[in-house]
C-alpha cells in the first residue's frame, strides 16, 4: 500500500467517489429541515399571522418516489403549523418532527424510533442548526445556497437551491445508486 502523506497527515488511498457510492447504497432514511431545504429560505405570513408551507413540485415527486421505493423521508421544523402538517400528509411523509428547535434531538429520536444507526441516514441541511446532525449522519449534503461553512464540510453540495430542486437531486442520487430510479438508462438514453 502506497504511503499517502500530506504535510504529516496520513491520507486515505480509498477512492472518495467509491466511498460515497457505498454510503449512498446503505441509506435507509433521508432527513431534512422544512425551512431552507424543503420549502426554501422564504417565510410567508399573512395579515392574521397564519403561515403557508410550500414545496417545489419536482421535490414532491422525488419524495413520493423515495417513499414508494422504501426510503423513509423525515422532516424537522422549529415551527408547528397546520399548513406544514397538511403538506407533509399530502407528500406521504410519516415522520414529521414539527416544533423541534433542536434538530439533533429530533434526529436521535427518529433513529431510536426506527432502530436506525447513523450509517443508515442521509441529512440535508443548510444552516447553523443543522451542523450537529450533518456531523453525525453517514451522508451529509446541502443545497448550493447553504451557508458557506456548511458547504465546506458536507459530503455533497447540490447544484440546486433549497426549495428549488435540491431534494429531488439528492433523492435521485440515492435511488440511482440503489438501482431504484427506474427513469435512468431507459428509452431516454437509447436514442
Amino acid at each position: 500500500m502506497p504511503d499517502f502523506n500530506y504535510f504529516g497527515i496520513q491520507l486515505s488511498d480509498v477512492d472518495a467517489n467509491r466511498r460515497l457510492q457505498h454510503t449512498l447504497k446503505q441509506v435507509k432514511a433521508i432527513m431534512m429541515p422544512v425551512e431552507g431545504v424543503l420549502s426554501g429560505g422564504h417565510m410567508t405570513v399573512d395579515g392574521s399571522g397564519g403561515e403557508s408551507c410550500s414545496c417545489f413540485h419536482r421535490d414532491a415527486l422525488a419524495i413520493r418516489e423515495a417513499r414508494r421505493n422504501g426510503l423513509e423521508v423525515v422532516v424537522v421544523s422549529g415551527r408547528e403549523t397546520a399548513a406544514c402538517r397538511f403538506l407533509m400528509e399530502r407528500l406521504g411523509v410519516r415522520q414529521a418532527y414539527l416544533g423541534f428547535e433542536n434538530r439533533l434531538e429530533a434526529y436521535e429520536e427518529f433513529k431510536r424510533s426506527c432502530g436506525l444507526e447513523d450509517g443508515d441516514c442521509l441529512y440535508i441541511g443548510d444552516d447553523v442548526p443543522d451542523i450537529p446532525v450533518l456531523e453525525k449522519a453517514a451522508f451529509s449534503s446541502t443545497p448550493i445556497d447553504g451557508i458557506e461553512y456548511i458547504r465546506d464540510r458536507v459530503s455533497y453540495v447540490s447544484a440546486y437551491e433549497g426549495g428549488r430542486g435540491c431534494v429531488r437531486e439528492i433523492i435521485e442520487l440515492v435511488l440511482q445508486e440503489q438501482g431504484k430510479w427506474e427513469y435512468c438508462g431507459s428509452r431516454l438514453t437509447e436514442n
